[in-house]
Formats: C-alpha cells, structure tokens, sequence
C-alpha cells in the first residue's frame, strides 16, 4: 500500500479544518518543511512545498502516521483505565490549578530521576500569551504551574528539538487530548521515522479539555472588548461546562460556551475525546471537590509514576472520585461533535 503524503494530509485534514493544531506533524517533518504561522485564528499549519516523499520520491510519511484527525475519533467518555482517584499535591504550589497533582507529579519525576523533560505550555504572566516549552527543572515546573490549557498552542512541535537537539529519552508530554491522541500514534506506528520520538516518550499526561481556545480572539475579541478585561486583570481562567474567570480581586465570571463559539479554534468541533483517553494519565478538576484534581489512571506506567509521588510525600489521594460527573461532561461533548466527524 502507497504511503500517504503530506499532500494526503493536506487534503483530508488541512483543508476540511479538522486539523487539531498539535504540532505533530511539525516535529516529525525530516524536512523541516512544516511550520505554523502566528496570528488570529489560524487553522492549520503550512508547508513550503519541500516534501521528500512528493519531490524526491523517498518514501516518508511521517506527518500523515503522526496526525491525530487521520482515522476514526475516540468515542468513549472514560476509556480504559485501573482506577480512577482524587489527589492534591502534599506542598505548596503557588499558582496551582485544582489540587496541584499534575505539578506534584512531575515534580517528583523529575527529582527521582524517572524522567529528564516535560513538554508543556506556559504563558505570559502579564499578557497570558500561552507557549510551548520544554522544562527539566523542579523549581521552575513550580513556577511554571497553574492552567494554561485553554489557549491553543502546537504543543508537539517542541518534540523535535527536545529529541533531535537536546537527545532527551524520558520525556513526559502533557497536552489536551488531540496532542495525546498523536503521541499515542507516534508511540504504536511502524514508521521508522518516527521510532526516536515514540522511544523518547515516557510518560503522556492528558488533560480534560472541551474545548480550546484561540488566543487573539478570545482576549481581544471577547474579554477585552466585551467584558473590559485586560490580561493582568485575569488571575485564572478554567472550563468546566463554561468558562470561569477568576479575577485579580478574587471575584469570579462566568461565561457560557455557546457564547465563545467564535473564539473556539475550528479544529475542536472535530474532538469526542474529552477525557484524553489514550494518555497514561489523565488529569482535571471534573468529578473532584474544589482543592483537588482528578486523576484517571490508565497504564501500568501511569501508576508507577502516581505510586512514587505517594511513597515519596508528593502526593496525597484523597476521596473517590465523581464518574458520573465526568461522563456527563464527556457524553455531551461527543453529542455535539460527532456530526462534524464525518
């Protein structure tokens, strides 16, 4: 069978804006030939024509094997997993988001040495311009805590350097679904191209997501103009069926979803995956009491990582979890964008 092309990709996912926007296909182009523009609502990546498959006629498909939109979506409100808990972190996280246990567990990975980097978003204090980064410190994984999920970023496109570059081989990869749905591509496939980044993934933490959110659109479109929020106005900003503002002063602003539909990035009416079934972990505020996060653990690896946490005083279980909270949230999301999957 023919080895599908970025042309392939291009017409089946670029041009019918369903690309998610990981940025996998980004770090996997040998070429380099792939790449995001900045700006207001872009919709997928471009190319520069190069591709060594079209032009040179060396097969390569790496893109294609690597994109999250290619095939059949997840359809499962909670997937496959070992347990399902609730957790806090065990010390002080400044800016942390529900109960730290994301920032508890990566922290305490990175001190026991079980991985080396985290690729992750941060963002601007002041402005929240969300980006990708690569982090293989424990102070400034702390620093660095607090949500900035609900911005669009290509996450992914920090792997090659993270691989190719800086020869990382215990990465951990926390993204929103879609991004997990590519690492998980990544990790199975056969292609050859590919191999270096799925061996250097040790640990894919997902996190629950509705939804994203273009940058531009939402501050200045929505919050700047309509609501008169300025960026440092803006403590923390979380989606739990709607969006919550919490602001500076500590009071709080809800916005309903249905009027953000313009702000959300096109890609995303595309997703029914909303718990990031694939991941070794996955991690939200959905089903747990306010203070603490919910965690789904799904692999043998994922709990390896939460049971060090715990031996070490990182992390703190707490009650069960609310799964019918999350399916709830889950199934609804699958509802609404299931006719935009065919």
């Amino acid at each position: 069978m023919a080895v599908k092309s970025y042309l392939d990709l291009k017409n089946e996912v670029w041009d019918t804006g369903k690309c998610s926007g990981c940025g996998a296909c980004v770090a996997v182009c040998p070429a380099d030939s792939i790449s995001f523009d900045e700006g207001e609502q872009v919709t997928g990546p471009k190319s520069n024509g190069y591709c060594k498959q079209v032009t040179d006629s060396v097969q390569c498909g790496a893109c294609y094997a690597a994109c999250p939109r290619v095939g059949d979506q997840p359809k499962e409100t909670l997937g496959n997993y070992l347990r399902m808990v609730t957790a806090k972190a065990s010390f002080e996280i400044p800016h942390r988001q529900s109960g730290g246990a994301v920032t508890a567990l990566l922290t305490n990975a990175l001190e026991e040495g079980l991985i080396d980097a985290i690729i992750t978003v941060t963002e601007d204090r002041w402005t929240m311009q969300p980006s990708s980064v690569i982090i293989t410190s424990s102070d400034v994984l702390i620093q660095q805590a607090g949500s900035r999920y609900s911005w669009w970023v290509p996450l992914l496109a920090a792997l090659k350097y993270a691989v190719i570059e800086r020869k990382f081989r215990r990465i951990a990869v926390i993204g929103v679904p879609c991004a997990i749905q590519a690492v998980a591509r990544i990790r199975s496939s056969d292609n050859d191209l590919l191999k270096p980044y799925g061996k250097a993934i040790r640990l894919a933490l997902g996190l629950f997501c509705t939804e994203t959110f273009d940058y531009t659109a939402l501050i200045n479109g929505k919050l700047r103009n309509q609501y008169k929020l300025e960026p440092y106005d803006i403590r923390k900003l979380d989606v739990k069926g709607k969006l919550e503002v919490l602001k500076q002063d500590g009071t709080m602003l809800s916005i309903p979803l249905a009027e953000l539909e313009t702000c959300v990035r096109k890609g995303c009416h595309y997703c029914t995956d909303m718990t990031a079934v694939l991941a070794d972990i996955s991690a939200g505020a959905v089903g747990s009491p306010a203070g603490t996060t919910t965690l789904i653990i799904r692999t043998s690896t994922g709990e390896g990582f939460v049971d060090s946490a715990i031996r070490n005083n990182r992390l703190t279980l707490g009650t069960a979890a609310d799964s019918p909270a999350i399916e709830k949230l889950a199934s609804a999301k699958i509802r609404k964008n299931t006719r935009n999957s065919h």
